[in-house]
């Protein structure tokens, strides 16, 4: 039997510094491991989501985008936005919050910071594609560009991939010092290094996550030998791009929804026909991913609402039995469902006391 309505009054609030206290709780890298597989156990049930290109509201300072989608049964949508000056201000480069629904009575079920869970749903998602797409026994991994997803990008290549190694670049040398820090007891062997061309080297998976939200050419043809495994990340808007495009004419490019990642990866710089496959196919075996050891594969990743999904419904199942919430009073609950203005006006002394005090 569904909970009564009144049971349903309050729902349950996860605020960043709980979030911290979750991610601790369990362990990080556990976190990681265990998202990356609740995002590819979603992707493996791809045809049953609803899916459309998110909802931008672009300026020339960044953007501002709405992520819904739902499987028939649970509905999210996560609020986003990416403004690339704001580091300069002191503010973050994205902030977040996400919700999650029952479809059959349109309740919430969950209200929760998304900040902090993107960043691993993002982290997680590249590793799940790397699993699947990078040389086998990858070992070493460059990381291009040192933002706020660099350590946790080198932690899920660790955790779910095996990397044993990260070589950092980025035009801030304090980046590079940061991230260094950051990672200096994960266990990884870190390399900072003084140019992406000697990050690049020896390694069999590469990270771009610039935050420029411009046209760029982080990584040139010539850069990119045989047999690497591509992680672009950064391009994720229109206008804005990491690759040369004949890395891309060059590579076997993967892309979570293609009519999402036309408007806003790496793919935005080829012509209409350029072939690409939509991961989920090789999760499904509908399509093969890496078919020979010198081939160039590149995940040309956006973000797409069915991962912050994934990750939403894997928050919401670590909370049971834990402190790790907040119960908030956030629907409108009368006794009689059709008298909202009763209950309005039965709160009146109430109100009127706390008038009064104040």
């Amino acid at each position: 039997m569904p909970p009564s309505p009144s049971a349903l009054a309050f729902i349950p609030f996860v605020s960043v510094e709980n979030m911290m206290r979750l991610v601790h709780h369990f362990g990080i890298e556990t976190v990681l491991r265990e998202l990356t597989d609740a995002i590819e156990a979603d992707f493996r049930r791809w045809p049953l989501f609803e899916k459309t290109p998110r909802l931008a509201s672009h300026s020339e300072q960044g953007v501002i985008e709405l992520m819904p989608t739902s499987d028939g049964e649970v509905y999210s949508f996560k609020y986003v936005n990416g403004h690339p000056s704001n580091t300069a201000k002191g503010f973050q480069t994205v902030a977040a919050f996400g919700l999650l629904a029952r479809v059959d009575t349109g309740y919430p079920l969950m209200l929760t910071e998304m900040t902090l869970l993107t960043a691993l749903r993002t982290a997680a998602t590249s590793a799940m594609a790397a699993r699947h797409l990078a040389p086998r026994d990858a070992k070493v991994m460059a990381m291009i560009g040192n933002g706020a997803q660099a350590e946790f990008q080198a932690l899920a290549m660790k955790a779910v991939v095996g990397i044993e190694e990260v070589r950092l670049f980025d035009i801030d040398g304090q980046a590079i010092r940061k991230t260094a820090a950051n990672l200096r007891d994960s266990g990884l062997r870190i390399v900072a290094c003084e140019t992406a061309e000697e990050a690049i080297e020896g390694a069999q998976i590469i990270t771009t996550c610039t935050a420029d939200k411009a046209y760029a050419t982080i990584l040139t043809d010539n850069m990119v030998g045989a047999g690497v495994h591509l992680n672009a990340i950064g391009g994720d808007c229109p206008g804005k791009t990491e690759l040369h495009k004949d890395i891309l004419s060059r590579a076997r490019t993967f892309v979570e929804f293609e009519p999402q990642t036309r408007i806003e990866g790496e793919i935005q710089q080829m012509a209409a026909d350029y072939p690409v496959t939509e991961f989920w196919r090789v999760l499904q075996g509908e399509a093969p991913g890496r078919s020979d050891v010198r081939q160039i594969t590149l995940f040309d990743s956006v973000g797409f609402a069915v991962e912050d999904f994934a990750a939403l419904r894997y928050v919401h199942a670590k909370l049971q039995g834990t402190s790790f919430f907040q119960d908030i009073d956030m629907l409108a609950d009368p006794d009689d469902p059709r008298d909202l203005f009763g209950m309005l006006q039965r709160a009146a002394p109430e109100a009127a006391l706390v008038q009064a005090a104040g």
